[in-house]
């Protein structure tokens, strides 16, 4: 073989090597597994709506914050006013979860209406006392003086709990040996208003717009701008509170529970602070 083909040849040769080295096919690269979606174990939050008495609204924002810290992801709403407005409420569709009544009448209401999820349960009890205002013009030393002419007594409207509470605790005074007979008929006629909850009523007298008053001992205690008239222990009247679990709660369990919760040992603690007795 000449030179001249030898060099031929050899270029022939490494011109078939590279293309043969650029045609060659990469190896496939096999796709990313893919991952696979873990489900949230973080439990639902839940919301509550507690429709409480106008007389538990400051244990009632205390219990809210502290139910929240021992169960997170729980929050509770509170809405307060009179018991008996807020039966009615409920009975008219209100969305709420919980109810706490200043009685156990308005409670016993729902139940036998079929509105509530279980019996009712009692949760505290507290007691009556006067109020005047803190410079007391009207010169009110004990509760035979809301009979004396010209008194201007505030009290709440016929249907509220306090209003029958106090009803029973005139009546009982009227028994006293120190009071007159007729001590309920000028009581009754020194009534100049009736406002839609007892903390409308401690708000007249705080004002001065009224010269006394009967309330919750535990609404005279959280005043600074009233002076408590003590009742005499052989008249006074307990009163029970109670709650119960709303039928048409969207949460049953955890409402149940924040019931338990609240007549339980931790709810019994911050109602005492409050001067609320354990249920008899």
């Amino acid at each position: 073989m000449s030179s001249r083909l030898a060099v031929a040849v050899t270029a022939l040769a490494l011109l078939l090597m590279a293309c043969a080295s650029g045609g060659a096919v990469s190896p496939s690269v096999a796709p990313p597994t893919p991952v696979a979606t873990v489900a949230s174990s973080a439990p639902a939050a839940i919301e509550l709506t507690v429709f409480g008495a106008a007389s538990l609204t400051g244990a009632l924002d205390k219990a809210k914050a502290a139910y929240g810290t021992a169960n997170p992801g729980t929050s509770v709403t509170v809405s307060t006013d009179s018991s008996s407005a807020l039966e009615t409420q409920i009975e008219q569709g209100a969305p709420a979860d919980v109810f706490l009544s200043a009685d156990t009448t308005n409670p016993k209401k729902l139940v036998d209406a079929g509105l509530a999820d279980g019996a009712a349960v009692t949760f505290a009890a507290n007691k009556l006392t006067v109020i005047v205002p803190a410079a007391n013009p009207a010169g009110i030393k004990t509760p035979a003086d809301l009979a004396k002419p010209g008194v201007k007594v505030i009290a709440a409207g016929d249907e509220v709990p306090i209003t029958r509470y106090a009803k029973q605790l005139v009546d009982d005074l009227a028994k006293e040996a120190t009071y007159p007979a007729d001590f309920a008929t000028k009581y009754a006629a020194n009534v100049a208003s009736k406002e839609d909850n007892v903390k409308a009523v401690v708000a007249k007298i705080e004002l001065g717009e009224g010269d006394a008053a009967i309330v919750y001992v535990t609404d005279a205690r959280a005043s600074t701008k009233v002076t408590p008239v003590d009742v005499p222990d052989t008249a006074n009247v307990p009163a029970t509170y109670a709650g119960v679990v709303v039928k048409s709660s969207k949460n049953a369990a955890g409402a149940k529970t924040f019931l338990d919760w609240f007549a339980g040992p931790d709810g019994e603690a911050i109602l005492a602070e409050f001067g609320f007795l354990p249920p008899t």
